[in-house]
C-alpha cells in the first residue's frame, strides 16, 4: 500500500478502531427489534428508531464540516466517539421508548460527526490512489462490530446476565468500553493533518449538488445506507414472517447479513486495488438485485438464507466507492464534499420509514419492493462511474 509518512501501525491501528467504534450505530437494528418485542411497537412504530438515528445525519454533516476547519479532523473524531460512548450509556438508566428515542438521537448524532470526519482523516494517512481500498478496510472493520451485535444481544437475552437486569441491553455496557478504549487509542496518537480548508456551509454543499457527478454519488449513498438499513432492520422480520421464527432464531438473520458484508469489505479491499470501481460496483449492484428478488419471492430458508448473504455482501463496497469518487472528483472541497456525502446517509431515515408503513399495508413484501427501488437507482449510478 502506497502511504503517506505519518501512515505507520502506531497510526492506523487506533484510526481502525475508531472505525470498529464507527459499526456501533448498526445495533439500531436488532436493538429495535428487541424494544419493539418489549413494548409491542407496531412496524412502523418501531422503525422510527433506525429512522431518527439517520435523521441526525441531515442536519450534522454539514455543520461538522465547519467544525472540521476549526478544531481538526482528530478533535472531531474523538467529540463524536464521547456522544456515541454517551448514547450507550443512556439505555442503562431506563428502557421506555422515550428513552431509546433519545439514546438513538445521541448515536445518530455522534455517527454523523464521526462519518464526516474519520473518512477525510484517512485522506491524512494513506495516498489519494488507495483511498477507495483503505476506505473499504475500514468498513471491513466497522462491519466486525456490526454482525457482532445481533451475537452479544442473543447472548445476553438467552444466556447470560438476565440476573443482573441488563438481558440483550448488555451490549451497550461492552460497546460503551470499547468506545472508551477508542477515545484513549486515538487522544494518544499524532497525525499530521492537511492544512484547513475554507470553511464548509450549507449553501457551499448544496451547490456542490449542482455538478451532476456529485449528485450521482450523493444519490448512490441514499440508496447504499437505506439498503442497509433496511436490510438490517427486516431481515429478521421476513424469517418470522415466513418461516415462523421466534425473534432470538431469527435474530441470525442480521448476523448472517453482517458477516457477508464483513467479507465483502475485506475481499473488496483487495479487489478494488485489481479491479476497476465501476467493473466492481456493477458486480456488486448485481447481486444486490438478485436478493432482492429472492427476498421478494423466496419462502423457502435456503433462498432467504442466501438472499440475505448477497445483499451484505453486493452492498458492502458501494459506500466505499462512492464517497471515494466524490472526494476524487473535486480534491480542492474535500470537507464540504465529505459532509455533503455524510449527509446522504439521511437515506437510512427515508427508507425505513417508507419500508415501515409499506410493510404494515403489505408485510415484508412492502419493505422489499421499496428497497427494490434503491437497487434498481445503483444500477443506473454504475454506468455512470468514473473508469
Amino acid at each position: 500500500m502506497s502511504e503517506k509518512k505519518n501512515s505507520s501501525m502506531a497510526v492506523f491501528i487506533p484510526v481502525m478502531l475508531c472505525f470498529f467504534t464507527m459499526g456501533f450505530v448498526d445495533l439500531v437494528g436488532i436493538a429495535s427489534n428487541y424494544v419493539q418485542k418489549d413494548l409491542s411497537l407496531a412496524d412502523s412504530q418501531a422503525n422510527i428508531m433506525p429512522s431518527l438515528v439517520f435523521f441526525w445525519f441531515l442536519l450534522f454533516s454539514v455543520p461538522t464540516g465547519m467544525l472540521m476547519n476549526k478544531i481538526g479532523r482528530k478533535k472531531t473524531v474523538l467529540l463524536s466517539i464521547i456522544v456515541t460512548v454517551l448514547s450507550l450509556i443512556l439505555p442503562l438508566f431506563g428502557e421506555s421508548y422515550e428513552m431509546m428515542l433519545i439514546a438513538f438521537s445521541l448515536l445518530g448524532i455522534g455517527n454523523a460527526l464521526m462519518q464526516t470526519s474519520l473518512n477525510p482523516l484517512v485522506s491524512n494517512i494513506v495516498s489519494g490512489d488507495r483511498l477507495a481500498s483503505t476506505l473499504t478496510f475500514g468498513q471491513f472493520i466497522k462491519a466486525i462490530a456490526s454482525f457482532l451485535a445481533p451475537y452479544i444481544a442473543m447472548w445476553g437475552a438467552t444466556q447470560v446476565l438476565p440476573s443482573f437486569g441488563l438481558g440483550w441491553k448488555v451490549l451497550f455496557p461492552i460497546y460503551a468500553i470499547i468506545g472508551i478504549l477508542a477515545i484513549v487509542a486515538l487522544a494518544l496518537t499524532h497525525i499530521d493533518e492537511a492544512p484547513a480548508q475554507k470553511a464548509a456551509s450549507f449553501g457551499g454543499a448544496f451547490k456542490l449538488l449542482g455538478k451532476p457527478y456529485i449528485l450521482l454519488c450523493f444519490l448512490g449513498i441514499m440508496c447504499h445506507v437505506g439498503i442497509d438499513v433496511g436490510t438490517n432492520t427486516t431481515a429478521p422480520k421476513i424469517l418470522m414472517e415466513r418461516l415462523s421464527f421466534s425473534l432470538d432464531e431469527a435474530a441470525f438473520a442480521t448476523s448472517l447479513y453482517f458477516i457477508f458484508r464483513t467479507i465483502g469489505c475485506f475481499s473488496g479491499s483487495f479487489i478494488l486495488r485489481k479491479m476497476s470501481s465501476r467493473m466492481f460496483a456493477m458486480i456488486s449492484v448485481a447481486m444486490i438485485i438478485c436478493s432482492m428478488l429472492l427476498l421478494f419471492f423466496g419462502h423457502a430458508a435456503w433462498a432467504l438464507y442466501i438472499g440475505i448473504a448477497l445483499v451484505g455482501f453486493g452492498n458492502s463496497n458501494i459506500f466505499s466507492i462512492c464517497f471515494a469518487q466524490a472526494l476524487l472528483f473535486d480534491p480542492d472541497h474535500e470537507n464540504e464534499i465529505s459532509g455533503l456525502m455524510i449527509m446522504g446517509l439521511f437515506g437510512g431515515t427515508i427508507f425505513p420509514l417508507c419500508m415501515g408503513y409499506m410493510s404494515d399495508m403489505w408485510g415484508t413484501l412492502g419493505a422489499v419492493a421499496v428497497m427494490a427501488v434503491g437497487a434498481l437507482y445503483l444500477a443506473f449510478y454504475t454506468l455512470k462511474i468514473k473508469k
